[in-house]
Formats: C-alpha cells, structure tokens, sequence
C-alpha cells in the first residue's frame, strides 16, 4: 500500500507520546511521517490502557485512566489508523483480563473488541492496523496491580490482541514476535530500549521502519 501523501492517527501510550527519545524529531511516528512522506497525527498519552482503570493508582495524574476506548472517539479522519498499546495493561492496568465473548471496557478482551469494532465503524474507508506491544524487562512474569485477581505474563496480552485483531481481520503488526528487540539481552538493551521498556531514538526508528516495511507489503 502507498505511503506518501495519506494521513496518518498513531494512538498509542507512552511509546507514541516520544518517552524514551530525545524529542519530537526523534520518535517514530515523526520519525515514519519523515522518512516515508506521510502526514501523521500524534495521540500518544503516557500510562494510558486499553481497558478501564478501576482504581486510581496514587500519585499519577488523572490522565492515566484515559483509556483508549475513550481517547479514540475525537480523533481526526484519517486513510489510516495505527494502535500500539497493551504493555501498560499489563503492567499496572486493573482490568481483568475476561474471555473472548466480553464486549465492553472492563476487561482487556472487551476493551480489545470495542476498541477495534469502535474503530471500525469511525473509519469504515481507513486501514486499521494493530501493532504489539514490545518485549520489555522481566514480562515473563505476572506483573500488574495488586488489585487484579490474576496477573499474566505479557505475552497473554499480546496472544489478546492477536486474536481480536483476526476476529475482525485486522492487519497485525507484530513488534512481540518480529520487533528484533527485547532488553533482556544487555546489547540490545543498550542500544534500543535503555530503560527496559521504551526505545531510545534507534528503536523509535526502528519501529518507524517495521511499520512502514508492513504496510508496503499489504
């Protein structure tokens, strides 16, 4: 598919807001209108899930319970439209995970399907394309909120996603599987995600580059 000249919307968390690069010029969704001629719109809010928050975490500003089957309501047209969350769910969302069925906000299988179904409907004309959450330091493990009954590795969240993005034969471009980084591996580490979790300016290219690579092949 073309490039050059179609609108962009990245919704996504902490990744899309930039954290981890050293500034607008340098995180990947300016970084992929650059290089690859598109116009983008940023709607990237740190913390932010996909899932609602059922208990504010203290200390973190409100912001944080802007889930994104809220956030994408008033967003721009668009040809197309990139979702990169999950990893926040994960990591400190509240929301238990739910089965396949679910259709609503309060788990992570519902937000999924509203999300997506949601998203659907705003943009019938627009390509919608799902991206995995990255691997990140220790996501072997359960982590999550202590007020979640069940705590899955992240691997579970992006099986999730997976599986919701092919219910509704969404493109799926998947970073967990094919990103070439996980910071367990110290070089890696070093080089792309210095904090265990967000890219540097060589991973925000990076990605810039996976996701551009993805959709030529469409």
């Amino acid at each position: 598919m073309e490039i050059r000249g179609k609108i962009f919307n990245f919704l996504g968390d902490s990744i899309t807001q930039g954290v981890g690069s050293s500034g607008h010029d340098y995180m990947y969704t300016t970084v992929f209108g650059r290089k690859y001629g598109a116009e983008v719109n940023t709607y990237g809010l740190s913390g932010t899930r996909f899932a609602k928050q059922r208990i504010h975490i203290e200390g973190q500003p409100e912001s944080f319970d802007m889930d994104f089957c809220t956030r994408y309501i008033p967003m721009a047209d668009a040809d197309f439209i990139v979702v990169f969350g999950g990893t926040n769910d994960y990591g400190h969302g509240d929301a238990p995970l739910g089965e396949m069925k679910d259709r609503t906000p309060d788990t992570f299988y519902g937000a999924c399907h509203y999300l997506f179904r949601g998203l659907i409907e705003k943009y019938p004309l627009a390509t919608i394309i799902i991206m995995t959450p990255l691997h990140r330091i220790g996501d072997t493990e359960g982590a999550g909120s202590p007020n979640r009954e069940v705590n899955h590795p992240l691997k579970t969240y992006v099986e999730v996603i997976r599986e919701v993005a092919e219910y509704y034969s969404l493109p799926l471009l998947d970073l967990f599987k094919m990103s070439g980084m996980n910071p367990e591996i110290p070089e890696i580490q070093k080089l792309y995600m210095p904090d265990g979790l967000h890219p540097s300016d060589r991973g925000h290219e990076r990605i810039a580059d996976r996701l551009a690579a993805f959709i030529k092949s469409l």
